[in-house]
């Protein structure tokens, strides 16, 4: 049918281009990341994906900005290769609020490059000896951040720490929702078969879920890679990690179940009745129990995922083609797992 050839397509879209399109240029760290209210700092700018050589210094500009009215701006900047820049910062006697320290945003214009930040880049630490005097805080607001080059091309966002893994969003995310798919499907034909005792509907459901717990399997382990570049081990008892291995258990206690009993009927109808409860417990366990705990994976504690910092319309362009994709083959996996099923039964007499 027209949908299989279409799946096979969109995955292989989804892994051509998100493997193969750049990420845009970004501002991988700056040293130093300590300064003190009246210091003057020679700061250091280090570039990821970067061509600053392409302009000349006197065509870019770099702020350290605390907020959309207040910053300071880089002078004397100076390129030293493709991903580095010098710049100098003469900060205020006083800090742009009453506290003890703030942290500045580093922000890079540059022509062909476009616009980098390193989000909470310098930590500026009041000096007790300056002035709080209100006037010892005007320099924060005389070179606000405006007029920058915005560049609208064919790339996926620089984010740091995760830098080239971002293109895992692409594969880890929509085999998930190709999981919640299957199982939601697979749920359907357990009910129908209990309502009518048709054993094709427990095949369709059997099979529906032998496919999503192949995809949920996959999650997980591309999540691990994920978790290994980023948090440092593929393993880190981190909620969301425990709760996902803990729904892939239930649902291979399913297929157990289904085994257990010499009466093919009875099985099916004791678990079509299972996997009803099954697919119960997805929701709280994947989406509520994770934001009650502190835990290092996005859309935890209260941070929702795919907001707007999280996926950019280039990645959108690939994200939602690769949902589809997948959730097709998970489908076509169930239908031809089905027609197996059906031939198996056949052989022994039971259809």
């Amino acid at each position: 049918m027209w949908w299989k050839t279409l799946s096979v397509l969109l995955v292989l879209y989804a892994l051509a281009v998100g493997m193969f399109v750049p990420l845009k240029p970004g501002i991988a760290y700056v040293s130093p990341e300590t300064a003190k209210s009246g210091d003057t700092m020679r700061l250091t700018i280090h570039g990821y994906n970067t061509f600053y050589t392409r302009s000349q210094a006197s065509e870019m500009r770099v702020w350290l900005q605390y907020d959309s009215a207040k910053a300071v701006l880089g002078q004397d900047l100076k390129v030293l290769n493709d991903t580095m820049i010098e710049a100098t910062f003469s900060f205020p006697l006083d800090l742009p609020r009453p506290s003890p320290s703030v942290m500045l945003n580093a922000i890079l214009d540059h022509p062909s490059d476009g616009v980098s930040l390193l989000p909470s880049a310098v930590e500026v630490v009041r000096d007790t000896a300056s002035s709080t005097a209100s006037e010892a805080r005007a320099g924060w607001t005389q070179n606000p951040v405006a007029q920058l080059h915005i560049i609208k091309d064919f790339s996926f966002p620089y984010r740091n720490v995760i830098y080239e893994s971002i293109r895992n969003t692409f594969y880890h995310v929509p085999m998930w929702f190709a999981l919640m798919f299957l199982f939601a499907a697979s749920v359907v034909y357990s009910v129908m078969f209990l309502l009518g005792k048709k054993l094709d509907y427990d095949r369709r459901a059997s099979a529906l879920a032998e496919a999503g717990l192949l995809f949920g399997i996959m999650g997980l382990m591309t999540g691990m890679l994920w978790a290994n570049y980023t948090w440092g081990a593929p393993w880190s008892n981190d909620i969301k990690q425990l709760m996902t291995a803990v729904v892939l258990l239930i649902y291979l206690a399913y297929f157990i179940l289904r085994r257990s009993f010499d009466e093919p009927e009875k099985g099916a109808r004791l678990s079509a009745v299972y996997n009803i409860f099954a697919f119960a417990s997805l929701i709280p366990l994947l989406y509520i129990v994770p934001r009650m705990f502190a835990s290092l994976h996005p859309g935890s504690t209260g941070n929702p995922a795919f907001g707007s910092q999280d996926l950019d319309n280039t990645m959108r362009l690939v994200f939602y083609p690769a949902i589809l994709g997948f959730t097709g083959i998970g489908f076509w996996l169930a239908e031809l797992r089905t027609r197996a099923k059906r031939v198996e039964d056949r052989m022994i007499g039971l259809d």
